[in-house]
């Protein structure tokens, strides 16, 4: 093995991104990077090669679960507690980029928030975010879990949140862990009963959205919300 430091310094990782930018790394420089340190046998580019290969990529490494990292060689907490603060770590950069921005312009960047937020919960979820008369964002909150295919809603508690928000509108979230992207009739039926709920409060149920993996269902785009 060819320890990292005896390469060209243009091909070691961080060199590379310092006169490059962070671009022109591959995968698996990238994550070498946050891995520091290989094996015995192994460089860090190597072992994180051999990592994205194993898992297919970021996404199912990043959502393994810690056991079973744990069993991977040349795996220990460090390098575990890295990868998972990595997940983390993104998921808040696009909290504080909504916070900080306070609208979502778009339904693409809805649906890529929500996803983020959403899409790694092992058990169904329920979340809320809430608007006010221009649709910037005051808040965004995780309110019921569940199974991992039914979670209980309670419409009085979201009105409550709404309320002490001073909320005009709201955008409704749900993730099916299953990867099943489709609207149930309980979700429907769900939809309709918190739509009624909150009318009574003048606050407008801008669309109800549901997360599977990577696939979003939108009720205001099927037109279901026009039916209630």
């Amino acid at each position: 093995m060819n320890p990292l430091k005896n390469w060209p310094k243009s091909e070691r990782p961080r060199e590379k991104l310092l006169s490059a930018g962070a671009e022109s790394l591959s995968d698996a420089e990238l994550l070498a990077l946050f891995l520091r340190q290989g094996t015995r046998n192994l460089t860090v580019v190597d072992l994180a090669r051999n990592l994205l290969a194993k898992y297919s990529g970021f996404r199912p490494l990043f959502d393994a679960d810690i056991r079973e990292l744990n069993q991977y060689p040349g795996l220990g907490p460090a390098k575990i507690a890295v990868i998972k603060a990595v997940v983390e770590l993104s998921r808040r950069y696009y909290n504080e980029q909504l916070i900080r921005h306070g609208c979502l312009t778009n339904p693409n960047e809805t649906k890529q928030y929500l996803r983020a937020q959403l899409r790694n919960c092992q058990r169904e979820t329920f979340a809320c975010l809430f608007l006010d008369n221009r649709n910037q964002v005051i808040q965004f909150e995780k309110m019921f879990q569940g199974t991992i295919n039914q979670a209980s809603v309670y419409p009085r508690e979201i009105a409550k949140r709404a309320l002490y928000h001073n909320a005009c509108a709201v955008i409704f979230a749900h993730n099916h862990p299953s990867g099943y992207a489709q609207a149930s009739q309980s979700d429907l039926l769900l939809t309709e009963k918190l739509v009624e709920c909150l009318a009574v409060l003048e606050i407008n149920v801008l669309d109800h959205l549901i997360i599977a993996d990577n696939k979003t269902v939108s009720f205001a785009e099927l037109g279901y919300l026009k039916k209630l």
